[in-house]
């Protein structure tokens, strides 16, 4: 009896074994999937797909009424001056994020407007998504010139409450950015937008 009884034991902690490994992990941080860029007029507009997961450090700090700042910054460098860091256009969009919890929403402020959604995930899937935003152009831009771009998406720790500022000093909890994505491209023409897939 007491080898029946061990035999459905381990029988039935394989059983949880197996279904804990089959179970989807999520991770957490920010993965950038794809940029596009385009020529719109007289200038340029950069669109971003990124996949945003909070950790549950960041999702108290939400519920406990701290605002996060999401910024998305793209670099345009000519190649030709790489080494001196010459930035000839640029684009940085900055989008906060707050949980309100009498109305049970989560609000995106972006600078020229806001959403509210539902649910964090809506939030999140829409805070992911950046649509056409226009890059500064500083220097003469040229179609012929090959250009290093770059893209990175980052939470903003300066626009932090000081005590949350503090208590991300030295912690991982806080380190919160997606990869730098880097690449080399020519401008597109009208119609023709350039893009890349990062997966």
């Amino acid at each position: 009896m007491e080898r029946i009884r061990t035999s459905i034991t381990l029988f039935v902690l394989s059983i949880c074994i197996l279904l804990l490994i089959a179970m989807p992990v999520w991770a957490e941080g920010v993965e950038i999937k794809s940029v596009r860029f385009s020529a719109i007029n007289a200038g340029y507009e950069v669109s971003v797909d990124s996949e945003i997961t909070l950790n549950p450090t960041l999702e108290q700090a939400l519920e406990k009424g701290v605002v996060l700042y999401f910024v998305t910054k793209f670099s345009l460098i000519d190649s030709r001056w790489y080494w001196l860091s010459d930035e000839v256009a640029r684009g940085k969009m900055r989008v906060g994020l707050r949980y309100y919890a009498l109305t049970r929403q989560f609000l995106l402020n972006y600078p020229s407007q806001s959403q509210s959604f539902n649910t964090l995930a809506e939030a999140l899937q829409a805070l992911g998504q950046l649509r056409d935003f226009p890059l500064v152009v500083k220097s003469e831009l040229r179609t012929d010139v090959d250009y290093h771009a770059s893209l990175r998406i980052w939470l903003d720790l300066t626009r932090m409450p000081k005590p949350f500022q503090v208590e991300a000093l030295g912690s991982s909890k806080w380190d919160f950015s997606s990869e730098k994505l880097e690449w080399q491209m020519k401008l597109p023409m009208p119609g023709q937008p350039f893009q890349i897939k990062a997966h």
